[in-house]
């Protein structure tokens, strides 16, 4: 009898496995090799002693804004955008989306514009908290998790849609798990209240930044380890690239500060696992049944790239461990400091940098 009820109970976990409906449907792809920690990815601890600001005061700052006076702004998980002094204390209410604020920059005219996840593209007045929706869909198809934004300096807004198909109550796990390629670029233009879809098809379209002249701007593929650059003068204007392939951790946001430098937040470091999965579908679905502790998790390594604007890699910043700042889900230059956020933590922080930092270690 005890034999019977063992083999009905593995029948019963086999079908589970192999048959409990899930909400992906994951593509095959091939990952390629993950480059080591060495050379310019040599492990460091340069992020060892970041500065942790407004501490206690909300979950998850996945971006932090800073205006011409030094002020910060971030958004929390319940929706809240906060405004905080240069040393990151004395926090503002400014309002709350009712959704969940992700990418924020300020615009020309010094209003803060929001990619919120569930909401779409928004403009924030910081003075009176007044909010305005720009934008939610694009071609008839809704913005389901609205990532990531740069505005131009002529007010033209660049953003992502991480995923048509999975929004932020699924988590980005569920889009690159599947990999279906539900990611656009896009952009807003004020003056006429349109919004054009630039590259459609990307895996888990994140981070957006401007080059210094603003003639190109890089997009990140957080599902297949990449940067793209689009072109938008030139002989190449309207025409998108491979800027930078095969990173060596899960890139999600990516700022200019207007002198060359891009600051590419990596999520953590590749898994193995996940990668191995990659060309294997079926295994990736049974593995998305499994309790989520038993799924392959990421790192607790905090990691930062420089880039300069032909894709040199020029500054190399991590700290791997149970006390790290981690994970980074963007990196914004002020001056000599660079803010990090993050999408778990509960404090956003900030590093200084010197001539000597913004180079390799």
């Amino acid at each position: 009898m005890k034999k019977i009820i063992v083999l009905l109970l593995v029948a019963a976990a086999a079908a589970y496995l192999l048959l409990w409906p899930v909400p992906v449907d994951p593509v095959a792809w091939n990952a390629p090799e993950a480059p080591e920690l060495t050379g310019p990815y040599a492990a460091n601890d340069e992020l060892a002693d970041v500065e942790r600001l407004a501490a206690g005061q909300g979950h998850g700052p996945e971006d932090v804004a800073i205006d011409d006076q030094g002020n910060l702004y971030v958004g929390y998980e319940d929706g809240r955008l906060v405004r905080y002094d240069p040393n990151g204390e004395n926090g503002d209410l400014i309002t709350n989306t009712e959704g969940r604020p992700l990418g924020l920059d300020l615009a020309p005219d010094g209003t803060l514009v929001v990619a919120d996840g569930y909401r779409g593209l928004l403009r924030v007045n910081p003075a009176s908290g007044g909010l305005t929706v720009l934008t939610d869909q694009a071609n008839g198809v809704p913005f389901r998790f609205t990532d990531d934004v740069d505005v131009a300096s002529d007010g033209v807004i660049y953003f992502t849609d991480a995923s048509s198909k999975f929004g932020p109550a699924m988590k980005a796990r569920d889009d690159i798990m599947e990999h279906g390629g539900h990611g656009r670029f896009l952009k807003y233009d004020p003056e006429s209240g349109t919004t054009t879809v630039l590259m459609d098809g990307l895996q888990f379209a994140n981070g957006v930044a401007l080059s210094e002249n603003e003639d190109f701007v890089l997009v990140t593929q957080t599902g297949s380890y990449n940067v793209l650059r689009y072109w938008l003068k030139g002989d190449k204007a309207g025409s998108h690239d491979v800027f930078f392939d095969n990173l060596p951790g899960i890139p999600d946001g990516i700022s200019g500060n207007g002198r060359g430098t891009f600051w590419l937040a990596l999520f953590a470091p590749r898994n193995a696992a996940l990668d191995a999965m990659s060309d294997k579908p079926l295994l990736r679905k049974v593995v998305y049944r499994l309790p989520q502790f038993m799924q392959p998790q990421p790192a607790r390594h905090g990691f930062v790239l420089g880039l300069d604007e032909s894709g040199a890699v020029t500054a190399n910043l991590q700290h791997l461990g149970e006390d790290a700042f981690a994970p980074i889900t963007s990196a914004e230059q002020a001056g000599d400091r660079l803010y990090l956020g993050s999408l778990t933590r509960d404090s956003f922080a900030v590093y200084p940098l010197s001539d000597d930092r913004e180079s390799l270690p």
